[in-house]
């Protein structure tokens, strides 16, 4: 018997990147648990990965290549070899070229797996050789990313590390406890040295429960909320003239603007009490160092861009960037400096490409793009858009069509995969190399290969270098190894590398940026914000370009961007559906629905896994408030149906005094067949996009419910 112990990575980012170790015995992992030593993560996982081996072995694993056999859905496919695979996807791709061009190939992934190699941008460079349409993926992040960079630059913000220094912790749209929970012990550590801790929420979460000060909110009015905050701070003022002067620009601009938005104003909007939004405003400007953690929730309405541009304005007017703990945490991944260009390699692309956004895939596949080719091959990895997109009777609809080649890769025979022609075995964390950076904190990790491959599961590296090999492209930069590409894949010269080495990355598994300690910390005393005025920018100079989504998200594409008129100054946009804004709307529709992340689930990751499930709940879940509830003759345990214009989907009806009346929470990640093969909650979410970065709307939905 062989017994040794592997150092890796949590694959999935929710955004901790846990630290794992990997017991493998005579070549089978037997334990995989997190890493005692790792500074963040702390040796514990949460439930979506405590138990990975599972996944890894589990009797559902895709673990050869396979043709479909039987009509498009319908699940029924043969085993074939992955030469004939490889092939017959290549002369589909040539064929589908030779008649329509390329750009009527659609790449469509997303973050299934997110490590710097396997992860987002893995095909792009492929995909930009052939010039296909490129697919900007704006699923989470992007309008938040869009709104930050216009006011404070693509800066890592807080130390995480550093909130054990604050005084007053502002929990945004973030219910930790389920999707950054690592981060908890640096909160209750803060709290024990005398921090407290608000939450703002619509939802009386596992997180809010234990904090000082739960503030529910109506779902997409929180830009009200900060706007009335930057008032109260002005007019009353609470701020740091001096801060303010050296380190901002627009501050006169921006006083004249919120002027409007009186605590009145936003109490109507909120639901929130006026003298509860005076409270946190003082506490919040009177109580230093204190810190905002927003969300990626935050963005999901149709003003969601300028609420986080109202967000990061308020650190710098009361001059919280001064103190260690004290500022904004969005995503610390802006630290590390990943070699994107070279990942992606935009410079493969011809001079115009086509663009279709991840959302409307639906519209995509059944022809009503206002120009181009019809979308004729779909090639689906890291992602299951039957699950997590909106329109799914449209999605569906497209992939039955006879004329569409669909390949997916994947781990399992999820929802999108039962549509495919062709599905190809992708290999799980345990079975590949990686490198990662972190969207939660400020250590690099680095992923070793525990076991060799089940079946014929590959790495999505190795995929896309038999498919370039097989249409013909021949540059070497196509079949790069795993080691070439990890060695290629960060700025090794970068300060905040120097003294990292792969080899004692790959012996650690973790190292932090060569940054300055969390004790000591605070990125932006002296200003120096990554703006193109170096300082906070209140009134945005970068507005003048008008609404854009970060290249990132693009395959590296910057042009062709929207580019609609975006107000220079941060402003209040109310949300699409409400009784208040959609009054009609309201009456057939009355309840507003948000669909936040799964506690067991990471979108629809785990939700096929026993385990996951009997956290999760086997079939969908919908949280009512117990009024909502008795008006519809709706009981604990009921099946319900969900409804709007849009569609429906079937599930069971959880009562709750935790969600706020008129609300109704039905968390995302269920697979089809955990809502009683109706779909799921994403099938009656919007298509319509957020003011900035493209980003979705799908907590700003009204719906009805009914008991079935």
């Amino acid at each position: 018997m062989t017994r040794t112990t592997v150092m890796g990575a949590c694959p999935h980012d929710c955004p901790d990147t846990c630290s794992l170790i990997t017991t493998v015995e005579d070549g089978k992992a037997i334990a995989v648990r997190g890493n005692p030593d790792h500074p963040f993560t702390r040796g514990r996982l949460c439930v979506k990965v405590n138990n990975y081996q599972d996944r890894v072995y589990s009797d559902q694993r895709l673990l050869y290549p396979m043709r479909r056999t039987g009509p498009k859905g319908s699940g029924q496919f043969e085993r074939i070899g992955w030469d004939e695979a490889i092939a017959e996807i290549a002369a589909r791709f040539q064929d589908v070229i030779a008649q329509d061009g390329p750009q009527a190939i659609l790449p469509y992934s997303y973050l299934g797996t997110q490590g710097i190699l396997n992860g987002l941008n893995v095909g792009d460079p492929l995909f930009n050789k052939l010039g296909a349409t490129v697919c900007e993926r704006t699923f989470c992040d992007s309008g938040s990313c869009t709104a930050y960079m216009m006011t404070i630059g693509h800066t890592p913000g807080v130390d995480p590390e550093s909130f054990v220094h604050a005084r007053y912790i502002i929990l945004w749209a973030c219910n930790t406890l389920s999707t950054n929970s690592h981060h908890w012990p640096f909160i209750e550590q803060a709290r024990k040295n005398g921090a407290k801790l608000v939450v703002i929420d619509p939802v009386r979460t596992r997180t809010a429960r234990l904090a000082d000060w739960h503030i529910p909110i109506r779902p997409g009015t929180d830009g009200a909320l900060a706007l009335a905050m930057a008032h109260i701070l002005i007019k009353e003022g609470r701020l740091d003239r001096d801060y303010i002067a050296q380190h901002t620009v627009g501050f006169d601009e921006l006083a004249e603007r919120v002027a409007r938005y009186t605590p009145e104003f936003a109490a109507e909007e909120t639901g929130i009490p006026v003298e509860d939004i005076l409270k946190l405003t003082r506490e919040y400007a009177s109580t230093p160092p204190a810190v905002i953690r927003i969300g990626v929730a935050v963005e999901r309405h149709a003003g969601g861009g300028q609420t986080v541009r109202a967000i990061s304005c308020l650190p710098a007017l009361i001059g919280a960037w001064k103190h260690v703990g004290g500022g904004l945490l969005q995503l610390p991944i802006w630290a590390f400096p990943v070699n994107w260009p070279g990942l992606m390699r935009p410079d493969l692309q011809p001079t115009s490409m086509r663009v279709i956004n991840s959302w409307r895939l639906g519209p995509a596949l059944n022809g009503e793009l206002p120009s181009g080719p019809p979308i004729r091959a779909l090639f689906v990895y890291n992602a299951n858009p039957m699950a997590m997109v909106c329109e799914q009777d449209r999605i569906a609809q497209g992939l039955m069509r006879e004329d569409l080649f669909t390949v997916v890769s994947e781990h399992f025979m999820t929802d999108t995969a039962r549509y495919a022609d062709i599905v190809l075995p992708a290999t799980t964390q345990l079975e590949q190399e990686d490198i990662m950076f972190s969207w939660g904190h400020l250590y690099l990790s680095y992923n070793n290969q525990a076991i060799a491959p089940l079946g014929e599961a590959i790495p999505n590296t190795e995929l896309f270098r038999r498919l370039a090999k097989a249409l013909g492209m021949d540059d070497p930069f196509f079949q790069r190894s795993d080691a070439q590409m990890i060695a290629e894949s960060m700025d090794w010269s970068s300060p905040v590398m120097q003294g990292i080495t792969l080899n004692e990355l790959k012996a650690r598994g973790y190292m932090r940026l060569t940054m300055p300690a969390a004790a000591d910390w605070a990125p932006h005393r002296e200003g120096n914000f990554p703006t193109p005025s170096g300082k906070c920018e209140f009134k945005s100079s970068l507005a003048e370009g008008g609404n854009f989504v970060a290249p990132l998200f693009r395959q590296g594409y910057g042009a062709d961007q929207s580019g609609e008129p975006v107000d220079p100054l941060p402003h209040y946009i109310r949300p699409n559906e409400t009784p208040a804004t959609a009054p009609a709307l309201a009456e057939r529709y009355p309840l507003s629905l948000i669909s936040p992340k799964s506690h067991a689930f990471l979108n629809s990751n785990f939700g096929n896994l026993p385990a996951q499930q009997m956290q999760a709940g086997e079939e969908q879940l919908v949280l009512l408030h117990p009024e909502d509830a008795g008006r519809r003759g709706i009981e604990a345990g009921t099946p319900i149906r969900v409804f709007n214009d849009r569609g429906a989907f079937e599930a069971k009806a959880t009562l709750s005094a935790d969600v706020m009346p008129g609300l109704v929470v039905a968390p995302s990640g269920y697979w089809h067949r955990s809502s009683r093969g109706t779909g799921n909650v994403h099938a009656i979410t919007p298509t319509v996009f957020a003011d900035l970065g493209r980003a979705p709307t799908f907590s700003d939905t009204l719906v009805q419910v009914a008991a079935l």
